[in-house]
C-alpha cells in the first residue's frame, strides 16, 4: 500500500506515529483509496478498477477515474479487495476480558429472587479502553452487537450497536436478547413449554392486561416500560434459539405480537427457510456448529446459510462459542458458508450490510456509497478467506492503528536476545 502524500514520511520511519495521531478521536482523514477491488456489498455490487473519496469522514464519491482534490492523500491499492468495515458478530467486546475473572465481566446479570429485568442494559458497562477492541478492530472488524446474558432469567436484558473506534456509546436502537430452548431450560421452571407461558404473561404486564401491583407480577415498572417498547417495535428482541420446533412457536408469537426479531444460532433454521423468509426475519448463523452439540442442534449442517440464503432470507454471522475473544472467526464462518453452496456477495453482505440493516444502522454503515460513514478495510486478498489480512482499516474517516496487544506481544518475543544476552521479556 503506497501512501501519497504520506510517503517520504513512511520512509522517514514516521508513519506509526502518524497512523497514532489519525486515530485522535475527531480528526478524520481526507483521501482517495485509488484503483481497488470495491465490495460495496450495496446495491452498486462490485467495482473492479474503482476509486472511493472520502471527505470529512464521509464517502463522497465512488467510482473509477476520479479527480484527487487538492490536499486529499492517495492510497494506491493495485487492485485489492476494499470493503466495508466488517460486522464483529453478537459478542461482548467491551464487556468482558477474562472470562474466567468475575471483576471483568459485566455482560451477565444475577439477581437472586428478583423479577426478570428487561431494563438490564449492559451497553453502561461499555469500556471502549478494553483490549479486546483493537484485537478485533486490526482484523477489519468494525462493529458489533454487544449482548446481555442474564444468569437468572431467559429474557437477559438489553444491548446495542457498538462502533470500535474508540466512541463509548453505542449507536441505533437497542436490542433485547432472550434464549429459548433446552439452553434455557433451567431458568425457565426445566420446561421449554414454561418459556412461552411467561413470556406470554410479561407481554400481558408490558401491555397493562396485568395489575401493576398484582402480587404475581414479573416485571418491574421499568421492564414493564422496556419491554412495551419493544413490543411497540422500537427495537429488535434477538431471540438465541436453535430447534426447528422452538423457530415455529417463535415466528408465531413474533406474528400475534407483531414485533421484530432475529435469530441468534438457528442451527436447524433451514428448515423452516421458506416461512423465515416470508416473516422477514434475519438469522445470524455459526457456520462452525456444524455437528449436533446438543439435542436442540440435531439438524446442524454447515449448509444452513445456503439453504436459508436460497429461500429468501438475509443471513449473517455470530458465534456461538468465545465470540468476544475470537472475533476475527467471523470471517472464517462467512467462508465456510461460501464453501458450502452459499454466494460469495451474500457472504459479504453478512458481515456488513445484513446486520447494519436488522440492528438499524444501515444509514451510516454497512455498505460503500455516497453519503456513508467511511468505515472501510483494504484488504491483501479475498476477506472470506483467513489467510488474507486487514492492510488498513478506517473508521469514520480516521486511518486506525494497525496494532493490538497480540501484535506487540508478537514484536516483542519474536525479536532475539540482543547484545545484553538477557531473554526479550526484559527488554523494553
Amino acid at each position: 500500500m503506497r501512501f501519497r502524500p504520506l510517503a517520504r514520511l513512511a520512509r522517514a520511519g514516521l508513519a506509526a506515529g502518524l497512523l497514532a495521531a489519525l486515530a485522535v478521536p475527531g480528526f478524520a482523514q481526507d483521501l482517495l483509496v485509488r484503483n481497488a477491488t470495491v465490495h460495496t456489498a450495496g446495491a452498486q455490487g462490485t467495482l473492479q478498477g474503482a476509486d472511493v473519496l472520502v471527505q470529512g469522514g464521509v464517502i463522497r464519491a465512488v467510482g473509477p477515474g476520479l479527480a484527487v482534490p487538492a490536499g486529499v492523500s492517495v492510497v494506491e491499492a493495485d487492485g485489492r479487495p476494499l470493503t466495508p468495515a466488517l460486522f464483529g458478530g453478537i459478542t461482548d467486546i467491551g464487556l468482558e476480558e477474562v472470562s474466567g475473572e468475575a471483576p471483568t465481566v459485566d455482560g451477565e446479570l444475577k439477581l437472586d429472587g428478583q423479577p426478570v429485568r428487561p431494563e438490564f442494559d449492559v451497553t453502561l458497562a461499555y469500556n471502549p479502553a478494553s483490549v479486546l477492541v483493537p484485537v478485533a478492530r486490526v482484523e477489519g472488524i468494525g462493529f458489533t452487537l454487544l449482548a446481555a446474558d442474564n444468569g437468572h432469567s431467559f429474557v437477559a436484558g438489553q444491548g446495542g450497536v457498538i462502533r470500535l473506534d474508540g466512541s463509548a456509546d453505542p449507536v441505533g436502537p437497542k436490542a433485547l436478547f432472550i434464549r429459548l430452548g433446552a439452553s434455557a431450560a433451567d431458568l425457565s421452571g426445566k420446561s421449554r413449554a414454561a418459556q412461552w407461558m411467561l413470556l406470554d404473561q410479561m407481554v400481558a404486564e408490558a401491555r397493562g392486561r396485568v395489575p401493576a401491583d398484582s402480587p404475581h407480577a414479573l416485571l418491574t415498572p421499568a421492564g414493564r416500560a422496556v419491554l412495551a417498547r419493544f413490543l411497540a417495535g422500537e427495537g429488535r428482541i434477538v431471540v438465541k434459539v436453535d430447534r426447528a420446533a422452538d423457530i415455529r412457536q417463535l415466528l408465531r408469537w413474533a406474528a400475534r405480537e407483531k414485533v421484530k426479531i432475529a435469530i441468534a444460532g438457528g442451527a436447524e433454521a433451514w428448515q423452516l427457510a421458506p416461512q423465515l423468509a416470508q416473516a422477514k426475519v434475519p438469522v445470524f448463523v455459526d457456520v462452525l456448529a456444524n455437528l449436533p452439540g446438543n439435542f436442540d442442534q440435531i439438524g446442524a449442517t454447515m449448509r444452513n446459510a445456503a439453504l436459508l440464503q436460497a429461500a429468501g432470507v438475509e443471513v449473517g454471522f455470530t458465534q456461538a462459542g468465545d465470540a468476544s475473544h475470537n472475533a476475527r472467526k467471523v470471517r472464517q464462518l462467512a467462508g465456510n458458508a461460501v464453501a458450502n453452496g452459499l454466494p460469495w456477495e451474500a457472504g459479504l453482505a453478512g458481515l456488513t450490510r445484513v446486520p447494519a440493516q436488522a440492528f438499524g444502522v444501515d444509514d451510516r454503515f454497512g455498505t460503500i456509497a455516497v453519503g456513508k460513514s467511511a468505515d472501510l478495510v483494504l484488504w491483501s486478498g479475498d476477506p472470506l478467506d483467513v489467510i488474507n489480512t486487514a492492510e488498513q482499516v478506517w473508521l469514520g474517516g480516521r486511518a486506525m492503528p494497525m496494532r493490538s496487544r497480540q501484535t506487540e506481544l508478537r514484536d516483542r518475543y519474536l525479536r532475539g536476545s540482543g547484545e545484553s544476552g538477557l531473554p526479550p521479556a526484559y527488554s523494553r
